[in-house]
């Protein structure tokens, strides 16, 4: 896997912070570093996610995407599944993630609340690579809503 970002702040762009990244895989995402009051040619301009934001976005796919294979390897009909992660950083630098808390809503017929809570916990301990990484300076909890459709 390889990915290459690139600083387009001196591009004539709007944002002084502003960065693309252009992964292996041929697809492109935009970053924006936070508006700086103080400096305001050091921040940028919101005018995409901020990288650590890209972090916490990526840890949710990973582990939304296990969660709905291992249901729908299990024969279990889900129909949705999201996750809202919520978190809380260092206050010095580096500012690592130290608490991050995922909030699962699955629906879909028939499904197990025991399924759920499994797949789950094998997604954060055994398959999800970005919350494993994660969880080295994260306390992580994990909790879900489980709607019958």
């Amino acid at each position: 896997m390889e990915c290459t970002v690139s600083w387009t702040g001196d591009a004539g762009t709007r944002s002084a912070m502003g960065f693309v990244a252009e992964t292996g895989s041929g697809h492109v995402l935009m970053m924006d570093g936070a508006p700086d009051a103080a400096k305001p040619e050091n921040g940028g301009q919101n005018l995409a996610a901020r990288p650590m934001e890209t972090v916490l976005a990526g840890t949710g796919g990973c582990t939304a995407y296990d969660v709905v294979l291992i249901l729908k390897r299990g024969r279990h009909r889900v129909e949705r599944c999201s996750v809202k992660l919520t978190s809380e950083r260092a206050e010095k630098d580096p500012k690592v993630f130290t608490k991050i808390h995922m909030h699962f809503t699955v629906a879909g017929k028939g499904i197990p609340a025991t399924a759920v809570e499994r797949a789950i916990a094998l997604s954060h301990e055994t398959y999800c690579s970005a919350s494993i990484m994660l969880a080295k300076t994260a306390e992580i909890t994990t909790s879900f809503d489980l709607i019958e459709t």
